[in-house]
C-alpha cells in the first residue's frame, strides 16, 4: 500500500509538474507532446519484429487504453461541456462528433472490402495492405486532432488525452506490423510504414492546435462536443469491441476500470 501510495504520488507530481511548465503557445506545446504517441507507434512496430504479445495480453492493453479514454471523457471533458450550458452547441458538436466516426467506419470497411473492418488483420495482397495503412493514418490523423482539442481545453486535459492515446497506438503499432508482416511486407519497410504514419499524428495535432487553440464559448462547446463523441466511439467501437474479440476473462475486465481509478487518483492528487 506504501509503494502504490509512492508510485501515485509522484505520476501526480510528474503530471502537475508538465502541466504548470508547458509552453504557451499552444502549437509548440502539442509539438511536444504529441512526439510521445509518435515515438509509441515507431516503438510498437519495432518490438512487433521481435515479439507479437498473446490475445489475454492485447486484451488487457486495449481494456487498459479504454478504461483511460473514458477517464478523459467522464472526468475532464464532459465537465467542460456541462459548464457552459449550450445544448444546441452540445448536440451540434456530438452529432457531428458521430457522423464522421461513422463515416470513417464506412469508408474503411469499403476499402477493406466486404466486412472489411478497417484496423483489422488483412492476408489477402497489396490492396488490403494499402487499404490498411489508409485506414490507419486516417484514424491516427484523428487521434493527432484529438490531442490538438486536448490542449485547446487545458494543458492538464491535453496531456491525458495524450497518455491515453498513447497507449492505443503503441498497441495499434503492434498490430499494423503484425498484419503487414503477414501480407509478405519486410520488417524494414514495415517500420519505415509506421513512421509515416507517425508524422500523420503530428499533423493532427498541429491541424488541431492551430484551428481550436483560439476557440471559446460556443464555438469551443461544439468542438468539445465533437471530441466527447469521437472519444466514446473510440471507447465502444474500436478499442472494447477489439478487445472482447477474446473471450473476456475477471483479469481483462478489471484492467479497464483499473486504467479509469489510476488516472483518476493521478487526477485528484495532481
Amino acid at each position: 500500500m506504501v509503494i502504490e501510495n509512492i508510485v501515485v504520488g509522484r505520476l501526480a507530481g510528474l503530471l502537475n509538474t508538465l502541466t504548470v511548465d508547458a509552453g504557451t503557445n499552444p502549437v509548440q506545446e502539442v509539438l511536444l507532446y504529441v512526439l510521445i504517441p509518435m515515438a509509441a507507434i515507431v516503438a510498437g512496430s519495432i518490438a512487433a519484429t521481435f515479439l507479437s504479445p498473446g490475445p489475454t495480453i492485447r486484451s488487457c492493453i486495449q481494456h487498459f487504453a479504454a478504461g483511460v479514454v473514458f477517464y478523459a471523457v467522464a472526468v475532464e471533458l464532459l465537465p467542460s461541456v456541462i459548464r457552459e450550458k449550450a445544448p444546441l452547441q452540445v448536440v451540434i458538436g456530438f452529432s457531428a462528433g458521430v457522423a464522421l466516426m461513422l463515416a470513417v467506419r464506412w469508408f474503411t470497411q469499403k476499402i477493406g472490402g466486404e466486412g472489411g473492418q478497417g484496423k483489422k488483420e488483412q492476408e489477402e495482397g497489396p490492396n488490403q495492405t494499402l487499404s490498411l495503412v489508409v485506414v490507419v493514418g486516417l484514424d491516427l490523423l484523428i487521434d493527432g486532432g484529438l490531442i490538438g482539442l486536448g490542449f485547446a481545453v487545458g494543458a492538464k486535459e491535453g496531456l491525458l488525452l495524450t497518455i491515453a492515446l498513447t497507449i492505443e497506438i503503441l498497441f495499434l503499432g503492434l498490430s499494423v506490423t503484425s498484419a503487414l508482416s503477414r501480407a509478405g511486407v519486410l520488417p524494414g519497410r514495415a517500420i519505415a510504414i509506421n513512421i509515416g504514419l507517425a508524422l500523420l499524428i503530428g499533423l493532427g495535432g498541429v491541424i488541431g492546435a492551430t484551428l481550436l487553440g483560439g476557440l471559446s464559448g460556443p464555438a469551443l462547446e461544439v468542438v468539445l462536443s465533437f471530441g466527447v463523441a469521437a472519444l466514446l466511439y473510440l471507447v465502444t467501437e474500436e478499442l472494447l469491441v477489439e478487445a472482447h474479440e477474446e473471450p473476456e476473462t475477471p483479469l481483462t475486465t478489471t484492467t479497464f476500470f483499473a486504467g479509469f481509478l489510476l488516472f483518476l487518483i493521478i487526477g485528484l492528487l495532481a
